[in-house]
């Protein structure tokens, strides 16, 4: 279709622009990477990383990356161009593609610099941005290693970090806003041996009028230290605000703290069908909850077929289309000395406790990034499981290799 002769009727103009729409926001969602989707970062310790965006229009003036660079180094971009629509959109995404492009070419020869990242980058935007265009963007480089945090933060919003006595420090900006004129900047680095908790955001956050006719910027900080999930900053957030007028965007990183101290209930059990429903009904004495146990028993069924057992969804199918599938797996339980280990945590957090549970087996494990297309058609057959998890859940998280995930829910 060419132009608007083509379309026979109004409605069909409208379906073919809201058909547009949606190819546009998936070119978005593709150009946003992410590769902590539903992992957790499981090198020094265990840190959960969530991403909350919500643009105001189909074509967003935010963005934001976050990439594995190696066993213990994570790079976290937010991008909040000037404005809003197409101009805004086409510098947050032009300068998106290219850091991870570059980012690529970095981590293929083990050479990733964040110095060499923030030139290339001002290098790269510098004839694109118009004369009056600024562009606000965070450089944020996570060490688990020597727990440090490398970051050039280009007038954006001050990054909250929460420490272990739950005192917020405030990390303002170390730059001006990224022009066409822009030459010089500077990284400035901060332990973060201490801090359990992070929120990093876009100024379409704290500036968006709230029910009471505030300002958001009035509540963040205390939202921030109530919340211990990107799910409960997220209610926060849309709970207050009175109509969004700009695009809403945060990560939201949580360091929990699993160990002898939080560890309350721990049971290995048998790859077999009689063990399910052992550890179902153990499972659900302990925690006496429908939702946790609906996870629950949703997660270890795929650690006990897709893990242990090593059976993919398709052949799955086919073995219930062919009316075989128990059968099957009793033949593949004989061979099979493979064990599931369960582990069950309770955390508090202020006057709110939070029961983690974590499901490790001993099969090959998988990229978890395969469930994106899962959870963008939920009517999907295979991986209904885990979408099943999520939904009962306050989110779940699976380790660097895939054979051991988590799942949250508040007591």
């Amino acid at each position: 279709m060419q132009n608007s002769q083509k379309f026979r009727t109004p409605q069909e103009k409208e379906d073919y622009s809201a058909y547009q729409e949606d190819l546009a926001f998936q070119k978005e969602l593709n150009i946003l990477r992410n590769d902590f989707y539903y992992k957790m970062i499981d090198s020094k310790d265990i840190s959960l990383v969530d991403f909350f965006y919500q643009p105001l229009d189909t074509l967003s003036g935010d963005a934001y990356t976050a990439r594995v660079i190696d066993g213990h180094r994570t790079f976290y971009l937010l991008v909040d161009g000037m404005g809003k629509g197409l101009s805004a959109s086409l510098t947050a995404m032009s300068v998106t593609i290219f850091i991870n492009h570059i980012i690529d070419k970095m981590i293929e020869h083990d050479s990733f610099s964040l110095d060499i990242l923030v030139k290339e980058s001002m290098d790269f935007m510098r004839p694109i941005l118009l004369d009056e265009e600024a562009l606000s963007i965070d450089y944020i480089l996570f060490d688990t290693y020597f727990s440090q945090l490398d970051y050039a933060k280009f007038s954006m919003p001050p990054f909250l970090l929460e420490d272990n006595k739950h005192q917020v420090i405030k990390i303002k900006s170390n730059n001006p806003p990224m022009s066409k004129w822009s030459k010089t900047y500077n990284i400035d680095k901060c332990s973060v041996e201490n801090i359990h908790k992070f929120l990093f955001y876009s100024d379409g956050i704290v500036e968006n009028s709230t029910i009471d006719g505030l300002v958001y910027n009035n509540f963040i900080e205390n939202d921030f230290t109530e919340s211990f999930t990107r799910e409960e900053m997220k209610e926060h957030i849309l709970e207050k605000i009175a109509t969004q007028e700009d695009d809403l965007t945060f990560i939201f990183i949580n360091r929990l703290e699993l160990n002898t101290m939080t560890l309350i209930s721990e049971k290995i059990f048998e790859t077999t069908l009689d063990a399910i429903e052992e550890a179902n009904s153990w499972y659900e004495n302990i925690c006496q909850n429908h939702c946790s146990t609906l996870a629950f028993n949703e997660l270890f069924m795929n650690a006990y077929e897709h893990g242990n057992l090593d059976l993919d969804s398709e052949t799955k199918h086919q073995l219930l289309q062919d009316d075989v599938y128990f059968q099957t797996l009793v033949s593949l339980e004989k061979e099979c000395a493979k064990k599931i280990t369960v582990k069950i945590y309770k955390i508090k957090n202020l006057s709110s406790q939070y029961r983690v549970t974590q499901i490790i087996d001993e099969g090959h494990g998988f990229d978890t990034n395969l469930l994106t297309t899962i959870f963008r058609n939920s009517k999907q057959f295979n991986g209904r499981g885990v979408f099943v998890s999520r939904k009962n859940s306050m989110g779940i998280y699976y380790n660097s290799k895939g054979n051991s995930v988590l799942f949250l829910n508040k007591i």
